[in-house]
């Protein structure tokens, strides 16, 4: 790989830029060691609109997150041809800023950056800029979020990735330059360098030393290109069954053994942690299959139980008001990052509903009860399509909607009513949020929480519920997070799944229904009349090329409706996706199948990474959907396709067996399917 920039300019910035590194943080599922009702469709109004401003490009798109930036004085255009054609006719460096409206920093960096007039002259007058909402246009993200990476690898600066994600590129989309938030000016929260004199200093670059910025773009694009299509596998390279047992000896050895979740660092505490789903999923299938050794079990079952009992009793579930923030800012699951995804409520609704068959515990059926209850209220539409996400800030700070003072819930409490919640969820400790709030969490487990009030599971939650609803309904007085009204085919698809999981699991016809009606909104609204997906939905009208993992996804999903009601509509539509997935995104050369489809636009890179993060990989639900179909309607093609899709991701199995267990659920099985 080459790793040495042609000219002085990378060398320069590494050493200009002295601003630590803060957003919204990525998460890496690979191990260290290797590479109220009306909420729910309250259309976001950002103060900045109030102050009828300039109406720049942006107001003419569907997503929330752009609309948030449409009366900017800054001059964004979406991404697109115009943009590209305006910066190659005045031979402009492009700036591309990519985010989402959950992103606090995302937010942080436009009020203090993208609303000043000073700084946004100068970005029209010398830049063209472009914004990306990455929920939208992953395949962009993907692309430049990798850039990043790799211009944090040449300059050794030791900066990871994040959001908003800030690129510099050439003309015709070489990216040369990037990072995540900068404060708007020198000496802002402790910053040697502003993103003021950041623009300033490229421009400067780029007017004196052109030719050697584009031959450094021109190398940092094809370490993209190598990263994000080469290969994963050999040609006689197949994954054999001992991948099952090395995936589960790699997750035992990432798993916290104090507090569930894998990947930690005991003498880094604050490092973020995920939920990742695809392990827990991974785990329950391995259950399933009753075929573990006595040992293994054992394993697998504290994997899952210490994980989904320590994820319950933290800060990353909301207590009172149902479902799960995005990530835990520390190992101990007791504060999150306070967004709220579609896309991890629908995995983990799928995971409990399931850890409750598995072990009977009536606390993992109530954690998916109070999630759906809070899907229902606050993430579903008029149509009952599902909505993509709940802000993590309101009145300007993160967290600010669910912290609580000691004060305010003695003053909603009675005395004893106060003492059990606070015995309960922790307020009789010092306070754990920013020194002085509450993020309200369970103080102990489940089954110690009864031992220590004497009361049974069941008697402890009848006395908890009406307290936890007096909070809830003052909670719900606040001026509230925004939510991202924007519909996307592939986390429905998630959604979808989760409410058909749980409600067969658990015996609730609501919750079928509930995922009905989504799958009918979305096959009504985002399916073409030749059968295509479209990404996303909003401002009442459908856009965008659809992606592997919106044909993945919904099909997954619409399989787990046919599971639920065995209805033979939803088999056959669940084909019909699956077919079109493969005329579009099927790989000859490789086998498995690209994130992109052929006709799709062309970019730096196409792309098919088989890696499961905090969603699924879209080949790993893809060979999933084939070998449910296969063995259901009795097609040994969908078979043989699975089966191709899993080894094509072989070399990346051999090397890191923890990095795709979603996959190895498809071929656990295709084994299961295949073998007499």
């Amino acid at each position: 790989m080459l790793l040495i920039m042609s000219s002085r300019f990378l060398r320069a910035l590494a050493v200009l830029l002295v601003v630590q590194s803060i957003g919204c943080s990525q998460n890496v599922a690979v191990e260290s060691a290797e590479p109220p009702t009306e909420a729910a469709t309250e259309t976001l109004v950002p103060d900045n609109e109030k102050k009828e401003k300039t109406t720049n490009r942006l107001a003419k798109e569907t997503s929330p997150y752009l609309l948030l930036h449409a009366h900017n004085p800054v001059d964004w255009y979406p991404w697109g041809e115009e943009a590209f054609a305006k910066a190659k006719a005045e031979g402009k460096v492009i700036f591309l800023s990519v985010g989402y409206t959950s992103c606090h920093w995302c937010h942080v960096m436009e009020r203090e950056s993208f609303v000043d007039e000073e700084i946004a002259a100068y970005m029209n007058e010398h830049f063209v800029c472009i914004k990306v909402d990455r929920e939208e246009r992953p395949d962009v993200d993907s692309i430049y979020m990798t850039s990043v990476q790799i211009y944090n690898q040449v300059t050794g600066n030791g900066r990871g990735g994040g959001w908003p994600m800030s690129v510099f590129m050439t003309p015709d989309a070489k990216p040369f330059f990037g990072g995540t938030y900068f404060p708007a000016r020198d000496g802002d929260r402790g910053a040697g360098t502003g993103f003021f004199t950041l623009l300033k200093r490229v421009e400067e670059f780029w007017s004196m030393q052109r030719e050697a910025i584009e031959r450094d773009a021109e190398a940092i694009t094809q370490l993209v290109k190598q990263e994000l299509d080469r290969p994963r596998t050999t040609d006689d390279a197949v994954v054999e069954p001992a991948i099952l047992d090395q995936t589960l000896q790699s997750l035992a050895d990432r798993y916290d053994p104090e507090y569930g979740g894998f990947g930690f660092s005991p003498a880094n505490p604050n490092r973020p942690k995920f939920p990742e789903p695809p392990n827990l999923d991974f785990l329950v299938q391995r259950l399933h299959s009753g075929k573990l050794s006595e040992a293994d079990t054992a394993t697998a079952t504290k994997l899952l139980v210490g994980t989904l009992e320590r994820m319950e009793m933290g800060g990353i579930r909301d207590h009172l008001g149902g479902g799960f923030h995005r990530y835990s800012v520390d190992r101990f699951w007791r504060i999150p990052h306070f967004e709220k995804m579609l896309y991890d409520n629908g995995q983990l609704a799928s995971v409990y509903a399931e850890a409750y068959a598995i072990t009977g515990r009536e606390d993992f059926k109530r954690v998916v009860d109070e999630m759906l209850a809070f899907m229902l209220r606050e993430m579903t539409d008029d149509r009952g399509a599902f909505v993509s996400a709940l802000d993590a800030e309101s009145e300007d700070e993160e967290g600010k909607f669910y912290r609580w003072e000691k004060a305010e819930v003695e003053k909603l409490l009675s005395p004893d009513e106060f003492k059990l919640f606070a015995q309960v969820y922790g307020l009789d400790a010092e306070p754990n949020f920013e020194g002085e709030y509450y993020a309200p969490q369970l103080s102990k487990t489940p089954k110690e929480l009864a031992e220590l009030t004497g009361l049974s599971d069941g008697e402890l939650e009848q006395k908890l519920k009406p307290l936890r609803e007096k909070l809830l309904a003052a909670r719900n007085q606040r001026p509230r997070p925004l939510t991202d009204t924007k519909i996307l085919t592939s986390w429905n698809g998630l959604m979808i799944r989760g409410f058909a999981d749980a409600g067969r699991i658990l015996k609730n016809a609501a919750y079928v229904q509930a995922a009905t009606r989504a799958a009918d909104f979305v096959l009504a609204e985002l399916r073409t009349d030749d059968g295509r997906l479209e990404r996303t939905y909003g401002q009442g009208k459908s856009a965008l090329n659809a992606y592997l993992d919106d044909y993945a996804f919904l099909a997954d999903g619409l399989i787990a409706l046919h599971r639920a009601t065995g209805d033979e509509k939803w088999l056959r539509i669940a084909d019909e996706l699956t077919a079109k997935q493969m005329e579009l995104f099927w790989d000859e050369k490789s086998g498995g199948f690209y994130f992109t489809s052929g006709d799709h636009e062309t970019l730096l890179a196409r792309g098919r990474d088989p890696v499961d993060g905090v969603e699924p990989a879209g080949n790993s639900v893809a060979a999933s959907n084939l070998v449910y179909l296969g063995k259901t309607l009795n097609k040994p093609a969908y078979l043989e396709r699975a089966k191709q899709t899993i080894d094509s991701a072989a070399g990346l199995l051999q090397q890191s067996p923890g990095a795709a267990p979603r996959l190895c659920v498809a071929y656990q099985a295709w084994l299961e399917a295949t073998t007499p």
